[in-house]
């Protein structure tokens, strides 16, 4: 790839993994548009690189307090809030680790097609104005119980749907539950911790299977600019989240979404 392809993907993918607008539908934008040929396996396992290290970097005070809550509570059976957290975060993860398991080769053969993508960026975009326009927000997320987390995580799963967005529909399905924007948002973030890490750990094996060459060029500035984006996408995104709320995002996915209609009609 040139450096400019390489600084635009890697600046989509950092900035889309975290924001409510569908990763999916903006990675088939330059090829449907431009031309552009497929990234490549190694690219993708240096984005997702990129971006984990970018929400461990951001959420590494929580995670770590939940991650020792979790050992030294589990091993004394006793329960706290950031032990309970960390297994909320656990039991939110379970659905769509099964669904990617058990769906992966059904949405592979069926479902990425631009018109589903188109579909579902839409679709999910009103759910999402729904979801803000009618829940409560008072909820925080020292109130998050583990049925809350399992609902989350059954939404998470739908997230396999190319166009979907993982933290969109979870952002939703934590609205609907009366959280506040932020918590939503930050619970959601954490919830891309686990699954980002075994989607990189997948992709990697697969690239050790392929073998063959790689471009260390392309790797190195994509890890390095989807962690810059990602970063300043998800410090941004909470800042700014109750002030401006989702509605911006809402009508980003409309737009998208229709331009995607016009691209593939």
């Amino acid at each position: 790839m040139e450096i400019w392809q390489i600084i635009a993907l890697a600046i989509i993918q950092g900035l889309t993994e975290f924001l409510p607008i569908s990763s999916s539908a903006h990675l088939i934008l330059p090829s449907a548009l431009l031309g552009w040929q497929d990234q490549g396996l190694a690219f993708d396992v240096a984005v997702h690189v990129g971006s984990l290290c970018a929400v461990l970097s951001y959420f590494r005070q929580d995670v770590w307090r939940m991650t020792n809550a979790w050992f030294r509570d589990t091993a004394k059976r006793h329960t706290t809030e950031d032990s309970r957290l960390a297994w909320a975060v656990i039991l939110g993860t379970i659905p769509a680790g099964l669904a990617g398991i058990l769906l992966n080769d059904v949405v592979a053969d069926q479902l990425r097609s631009g018109w589903v993508i188109a579909a579902t960026t839409i679709g999910f975009g009103l759910l999402l104005w729904w979801s803000d326009a009618t829940g409560t927000r008072q909820r925080s997320l020292a109130a998050v119980t583990l049925k809350d987390a399992l609902i989350i995580g059954l939404a998470q799963a739908l997230a396999l749907i190319p166009g979907t967005s993982r933290s969109g529909i979870t952002i939703t399905a934590a609205l609907f539950l009366g959280l506040r924007r932020e918590d939503a948002a930050r619970f959601s973030f954490w919830l891309s911790i686990p699954l980002i890490t075994a989607a990189g750990a997948l992709k990697t094996l697969e690239l050790i299977e392929q073998g063959g060459a790689t471009d260390w060029h392309a790797i190195a500035w994509g890890t390095l600019l989807s962690f810059i984006s990602a970063l300043l996408c998800i410090h941004l995104f909470l800042r700014f989240l109750e002030r401006i709320g989702l509605m911006p995002y809402v009508i980003y996915r409309l737009v998208l979404g229709a331009l995607l209609v016009l691209v593939l009609w």
